[in-house]
């Protein structure tokens, strides 16, 4: 949630095409390559892409007959402020009682334990150098 804007699914939808195709994607490339199979339309691709662009999550450019559009913020932007907006809402502020919660219903294998300890080694190395 940057700007106070919280996005329903169908926008993250459209904001995770605009960041993997980069650059600024038409509402027609975005459509082709979110719904190759004609899931939505045409015009119910564009009327997400212009509420993103009044969110202030897209800008939007205008070529001859075309729009395109430009994402404001990067992905992990986007993710973060999410997250934040997550811990301080349904888990009091507290990151180690999201952590918690993933690790006590997610089903873990192995290799994802292994890795989050990886992860956190790191971080403590990081916070030990500082």
């Amino acid at each position: 949630m940057i700007n106070g804007k919280k996005l329903t699914p169908a926008e993250w939808e459209i904001m995770d095409t605009v960041w993997h195709l980069g650059g600024t994607p038409s509402v027609r490339d975005v459509l082709e390559h979110t719904y190759p199979n004609g899931e939505k339309a045409y015009t119910t691709v564009q009327t997400l892409m212009n509420l993103l662009e009044k969110k202030g999550l897209l800008t939007r450019k205008k070529i001859g007959l075309v729009n395109f559009y430009t994402a404001v913020y990067q992905r992990e932007e986007m993710i973060a402020s999410e997250t934040q907006h997550l811990i301080s809402r349904v888990f009091r502020g507290s990151a180690p009682a999201l952590a918690n919660f993933l690790i006590a219903e997610e089903n873990l294998s192995l290799d994802d334990i292994q890795n989050i300890k990886s992860l956190l080694k790191e971080k403590e190395k990081q916070l030990k150098e500082k």
